[in-house]
């Protein structure tokens, strides 16, 4: 099986150790290409930079993420602005609303949220979204732009049934993630997993946070690695009641096609 993890934040530090084997390991359990996260001004440039120093393998989304907000400035958004010409950069993001939280005031995050909406609308990238807790007012924005956007995904998806509906209608993608595989608070999401239409779904691990709970063996480490994400698509598939080669040959290919990824490089 070939599969594309959506998102892995590779910049963080704690595969600074080991960066290489986490991408060995990776693609030797079939994770053939990777989107690297861009969630801050600095943290986006370096995603470009691991992008480019694997091309073919890893590419790159530059956004601030909303618990950075409170950092967005025009001089940090011609930052970005300027990533977005790398051909290896594929979408504006991570960006959005988070409310569970609050890292930075809501009004805060909601200019950045409505200044990287139109930076999508400028580009023509896709959005690379991050929703917690806020859906009603993401969604009233994220509506309010969508006629101008090209593709978008709600990464790392955990609402309601309602609410995936709600994104469905508005020609959304779905990123799932191993919060699918947390017994304490994934299992509401297994009734609706079959909603989501093949051609709108995509999976990451989000990378190195939320490693699967029911990973078996289990690993000693609490860092999520790329190299998991087989384990999430096992648990996808059982949930829609799907074959996981078929689950696999889906999402890559809708992946490919959301953020306009040439074939991955034949192995080495």
């Amino acid at each position: 099986m070939e599969l594309i993890d959506i998102g892995a934040n590779l910049t963080h530090e704690s595969f600074d150790a080991d960066r290489d084997a986490v991408l060995q390991s990776a693609q030797a359990a079939g994770v053939a290409q990777l989107v690297v996260t861009g969630a801050s001004f600095e943290g986006s440039e370096q995603a470009l930079a691991l992008a480019q120093a694997q091309p073919g393998t890893l590419f790159a989304t530059a956004g601030v993420h909303p618990h950075r907000a409170a950092d967005w400035s025009t001089e940090g958004e011609a930052r970005l602005r300027e990533l977005l010409a790398a051909p290896e950069l594929v979408a504006v993001g991570e960006a959005g609303l988070d409310y569970f939280r609050d890292f930075s005031p809501r009004d805060a995050q909601a200019r950045a949220f409505e200044a990287q909406l139109q930076m999508g609308a400028d580009s023509g990238l896709p959005m690379f979204l991050h929703l917690r807790d806020a859906h009603a007012d993401f969604h009233a924005l994220l509506k309010s732009f969508r006629h101008q956007l090209s593709d978008v995904v709600v990464h790392c998806f955990t609402g309601s049934r309602e609410e995936l509906h709600a994104y469905l209608d508005l020609d959304c993608h779905i990123g799932i993630t191993g919060w699918i595989c947390d017994e304490r608070r994934g299992t509401h999401m297994k009734a609706y997993l079959g909603d989501i239409p093949a051609e709108r779904l995509m999976i990451e691990t989000d990378a190195p946070y939320l490693k699967p709970r029911n990973l078996r063996p289990r690993v000693k480490s609490h860092r999520n690695e790329p190299r998991h994400l087989p384990w999430i698509l096992g648990t996808l598939a059982a949930a829609r009641g799907e074959h996981p080669a078929t689950l696999a040959a889906s999402t890559t290919a809708t992946a490919r096609r959301f953020f306009r990824l040439p074939a991955a490089p034949a192995a080495g």
